[in-house]
């Protein structure tokens, strides 16, 4: 969301963030602006400190919500809110906007994975206990999954998951907790104690699926 009155400056935003592709909208009103941040989910926040009571977007916001989207300033000199990752100095020019905007997207695209869930249809083996059980997942992140199978309700929550990544081959073997299960045949996992070797061979291989849909 860009959030501004400087009409030459939104349009050479909205023109190279359309070539990153990436969707824009404008609110050049605080008020409404607050609204919409309250009901809409943002990859980042371009802000003109030049409109009165601009800090107040980034404060109103929880500290926990702005940790999934990247916040910008546009400014011609005035005192910069400390939540500022990036800046544009008025009046902004394309290649400023390429360079500030580019590196920008890298940090979107790192948030967006961290939460991105892909589809998948893996099969896998689930170990609890003494108890082995073949299940298949069907979402896949850095930080979990969801799988469907036949489980037993007295399942214990700790679980190692094993399964191969599909056109690699590299196996993944990850300790996890059972966060929730559905009628002993839903369930989410959420991994524990990642190897870095396991975390990065993950990290690629969303990344690299992410990038094909």
């Amino acid at each position: 969301m860009v959030v501004s009155r400087d009409f030459r400056g939104i349009s050479v935003l909205e023109s190279i963030l359309s070539s990153l592709h990436i969707h824009v909208e404008v609110e050049p009103e605080l008020g409404r602006a607050k609204e919409r941040l309250a009901k809409s989910k943002i990859d980042a926040l371009i802000v003109d400190s030049d409109i009165e009571g601009s800090g107040s977007l980034f404060e109103a916001i929880p500290q926990t919500q702005m940790e999934n989207w990247v916040p910008l300033v546009i400014s011609n000199g005035s005192e910069l809110p400390v939540q500022t990752k990036f800046l544009f100095r008025k009046p902004i020019s394309v290649s400023q906007a390429v360079r500030t905007l580019s590196s920008a997207r890298n940090l979107i695209v790192d948030r967006r994975l961290r939460y991105h869930r892909q589809n998948v249809e893996i099969e896998a083996s689930l170990v609890s206990g003494n108890h082995k059980f073949d299940t298949q997942i069907l979402n896949l992140s850095q930080g979990g999954a969801g799988l469907i199978g036949d489980f037993t309700k007295d399942i214990s929550p700790g679980i190692r998951l094993n399964f191969a990544l599909p056109y690699t081959g590299q196996a993944v073997n990850v300790e996890g907790e059972i966060v929730w299960m559905k009628q002993c045949a839903r369930a989410g996992i959420q991994f524990k104690d990642v190897s870095e070797s396991i975390q990065k061979r993950l990290q690629i291989w969303l990344e690299q699926n992410y990038f094909c849909r």
